[in-house]
């Protein structure tokens, strides 16, 4: 039961994480200190998604759910709601490209305008 709740735990901070990346700029804009710990998150998953490469999270998640004695995704609500979002079906490298492109035309845009709205403050 532990490994299962600790299983769960894991995929809502990696979808935590995620919205994090995509829209923590917004964050930023209420809480400038905020910008320390979002660069380099968004860093890290630009950099994840661009690179293909596997994020830490997953196999803590699958080594957890084994101890659980599971062996996939099925049953309850976590599983059911929030896995899909974390790991879409049909998700391509193409796609994860375009993906990471959007994690950077968003947050480019955000601290653009953060940028633009401090120095005209100093003007």
């Amino acid at each position: 039961m532990i490994y299962r709740l600790a299983a769960d735990a894991v995929v809502l901070v990696h979808l935590l994480f995620i919205l994090f990346v995509l829209l923590g700029g917004l964050l930023v804009l209420k809480w400038r200190w905020l910008a320390w710990v979002h660069l380099p998150a968004m860093a890290w998953g630009t950099t994840v998604e661009l690179f293909h490469l596997f994020c830490p999270l997953t196999p803590l998640e699958n080594q957890l759910r084994r101890a659980a004695g599971e062996a996939g995704y099925a049953g309850g609500f976590i599983e059911h709601y929030l896995l899909p979002l974390i790991y879409p079906a049909g998700l391509t490298p193409q796609l994860q490209l375009w993906l990471g492109g959007l994690v950077l035309l968003i947050n480019t845009l955000v601290y653009a305008w953060l940028l633009n709205r401090l120095l005209s403050q100093q003007r």
